[in-house]
């Protein structure tokens, strides 16, 4: 996937009550639908551009056949699996264990990319309070509640270009180690 913004599409799933939950994004170069190459019948989530992306479709013979012939391919397809991997399984920690305070801070830092490269990248004003909640596993007026904390503390700015995360940011998580 290739696109202009740093987050370009979101996961989600609906319970069966109508509830739905955003469980990951993407951004530039990360693949999705991988789950067929292990011969996964049926889409369990659905994909939604949340900002202006790209996307190139492999056609899943293709694919196979690539990874078979490319080995840097592979390896490299391998890392993203396993990367992937050890985010969902922080992602699981985080709910089971975290506060809402804190699983927003971290998605905000996941979302800004913080500590990933020079400085954190500005998060889309398409990504709302209402897309936030989804992510955190929360209501609206929580996160509400808590961005008005975290403004008023210094750790985010936000205005018509979007949210920008500040490194102050991280004392919300403490002394936790499932920022992926």
């Amino acid at each position: 996937m290739t696109g202009r913004k740093n987050r370009g599409r979101s996961f989600s799933v609906i319970s069966p009550e109508g509830k739905e939950a955003i469980f990951a994004t993407l951004g530039s170069g990360e693949f999705f639908g991988e789950e067929c190459l292990a011969g996964q019948p049926l889409r369990r989530a659905t994909a939604t551009a949340m900002t202006r992306c790209t996307l190139t479709r492999i056609e899943k013979k293709l694919m196979t056949r690539m990874l078979h012939e490319q080995h840097e391919l592979a390896a490299a397809f391998l890392t993203h699996l396993l990367s992937r991997y050890i985010r969902y399984e922080a992602d699981l920690v985080d709910q089971l264990f975290n506060s809402s305070e804190k699983r927003l801070a971290r998605t905000l830092l996941l979302l800004s990319r913080f500590g990933k490269g020079s400085r954190p990248e500005t998060i889309s004003p398409s990504i709302n309070q209402e897309n936030l909640a989804k992510m955190v596993g929360t209501t609206r007026s929580r996160v509400s509640h808590f961005m008005h904390q975290f403004k008023k503390r210094g750790f985010i700015d936000y205005g018509g270009e979007g949210l920008t995360v500040k490194g102050g940011l991280r004392s919300v998580l403490g002394h936790d180690q499932f920022f992926c």
